[in-house]
This record gives C-alpha cells, sequence and structure tokens, in this order.
C-alpha cells in the first residue's frame, strides 16, 4: 500500500495538473470506485474548479471552489491517480475518467484491486484556521505536516502501554506512517518495534521523530517506494527509494550497520524487519 512519501509525490504532481481546472465531466467506469460516495459523483463533480491539491496521512482531497466539499482519493492497495492525455488508450483497470473544460490532460483514476475510492464530502474545520475532509478529520497529523504537535505526540506515545511500532501504525495517533518506513525509523533509532512504549526515555521519542522524518523526507526525493508497478506517480514512473532500504525487505542481509544478519517476524497481519544486535527488545 502507498504510504505518506508515495501519496506526497502523487498530490505534488497532481496540484501541478489540475490546480485550477473547471472538471467537464466525471465518468465512473466500476462501481466499486464510488461505493462510498452518495449519489451521483458525475453531478457533484461537473462545473467544479479545482481549488488546489491538499493530504493527510495517506488521503488526498481536491477542495471545490464552487462549495465546501472536496473529493476525496484513497489509493488503498493499488490505486494510481494518472494525468493522461484525452488521447491515450484507456488502462485495463481504469476505473473512473475526469475530463476539463480546457480539453487537455485528463485525471484517471486506475486500480486493479478496487480498494481505493472517490468520494464528494464536506469539509470541516481543521483545528489550525484550514479545513478537512469531514470523513477524515479523525486520522491524526503526519510528523511532515507543519502543524504536526510533537509534545502531544510524546505525551500520547508514553502514556499508551502498547508496542512501539503498534503505535507508529496508529492512525489516530500520527498519520502517514504504514510498514516500510516504520521499519526504517525503527532500524535508524535502534529500537525493536515490540519495545513498550512507556519504556521510552529521555530524548528517545523525539529522536524517533528526527529519523521518521529524515526517511520520509529520503523517501520523498527519490519518488517514494516502488516494489511493482502499482504504485507510480501522475506520469507513471516509479519511485526508487527501494534502492536505499536499510531494513524493510532485507531479510537475510548483513545489517548496513553492523553486519549481523537482518530478521524478520510476523507483526500483526505484516512482518518487521530489524537487527538483532542494533535494535534489543529492552
Amino acid at each position: 500500500m502507498p504510504e505518506l512519501p508515495e501519496v506526497e509525490v502523487v498530490r505534488r504532481g497532481l496540484d501541478r495538473w489540475v490546480t485550477g481546472r473547471v472538471i467537464a465531466d466525471a465518468a465512473v467506469l466500476h462501481a466499486r470506485a464510488v461505493r462510498r460516495h452518495e449519489g451521483s459523483l458525475r453531478d457533484d463533480l461537473m462545473g467544479e474548479r479545482i481549488r488546489c491539491v491538499s493530504r493527510r496521512g495517506k488521503y488526498l482531497w481536491m477542495p471545490l471552489s464552487g462549495s465546501d466539499e472536496a473529493l476525496v482519493a484513497h489509493l488503498g492497495m493499488s490505486g494510481q491517480l494518472l494525468m493522461q492525455s484525452p488521447s491515450t488508450p484507456d488502462e485495463a483497470h481504469l476505473r473512473a475518467r475526469f475530463t476539463f473544460t480546457d480539453q487537455g490532460p485528463e485525471l484517471r483514476f486506475v486500480d486493479q484491486r478496487t480498494f481505493g475510492g472517490l468520494m464528494v464530502t464536506p469539509l470541516a474545520p481543521d483545528g489550525a484556521g484550514g479545513q478537512v475532509p469531514d470523513v477524515i478529520s479523525h486520522i491524526a497529523r503526519d510528523p511532515l505536516d507543519p502543524a504536526f504537535d510533537e509534545e502531544s505526540f510524546e505525551s500520547r506515545l508514553r502514556a499508551r502501554d502498547t508496542e512501539i511500532k503498534r503505535a507508529l501504525l496508529d492512525q489516530s495517533l500520527v498519520s502517514g506512517i504504514g510498514n516500510i518506513y516504520a521499519d526504517e525509523s525503527l532500524w535508524r533509532a535502534g529500537l525493536h518495534g515490540r519495545r513498550r512504549t512507556g519504556s521510552l526515555v529521555g530524548s528517545s521519542v523525539r529522536d524517533l521523530l528526527i529519523h521518521v522524518r529524515a526517511v520520509m523526507t529520503e523517501a520523498l526525493a527519490q519518488g517514494g517506494t516502488s516494489f511493482d508497478s502499482l504504485y507510480v506517480n501522475v506520469n507513471g514512473e516509479s519511485g526508487y527509494f527501494d534502492r536505499s532500504l536499510d531494513a524493510y525487505g532485507q531479510e537475510g542481509e548483513p545489517c548496513t550497520r553492523c553486519g549481523t544478519l537482518i530478521e524478520r517476524e510476523r507483526f500483526m497481519n505484516r512482518s518487521s524487519a530489524f537487527c538483532p544486535r542494533c535494535q534489543p527488545i529492552s
């Protein structure tokens, strides 16, 4: 599933291509793409101008100029938002198409596994002078958000009696960190994912946040992480941060810091990769 860096790469590309443009038509080609939308996506979007493209965690939204609503997109496991020339043949898993009054490049939603989706939903105050779609207002800010509250995060994290990695994946505590970047951040911080949050002392939480931000910033600079053709940016290009991974997907390889072989263990319905020497549980 795309994580924060991949979704931010898509957001930046979309912002360049669709901001200020007026939607001429919205064609839904697969009902599952709009299963969470009430009413007609076409009726709700025709004639609307896109103000900008925003993101919280792994969600994207495009505020509409004619109302206090936004077009919300979640990529799920395999969703892609592509800018294509109208003459480009349809993709095999094309689920929705948006054309614009300027007759320029169209926006296409492609989703092989159909876990992603689109909807138009009202905007609500975000508590910092902005707006956020009401359906995602419960999702916490991510570490790259300028309004992210480090002190609140630190106190809430320490107060929880849970494993560190489980906390990092909790979207009500901090958003946008998925399995890949949790493993990478914990490796850099020298923390085992099964260590208890209450055991963190001193500046360990702040140090962890520094590593989370560094990993995500580096991934952004490299276009995100692509292990297959399902994650691409709006131009259909893959990221290459997978070449820089130190923990995730490195089982059996020597740790780049100490040489000990990276191990993998089951975690929830996923897996965790770690160095048993650099990342002791206690």
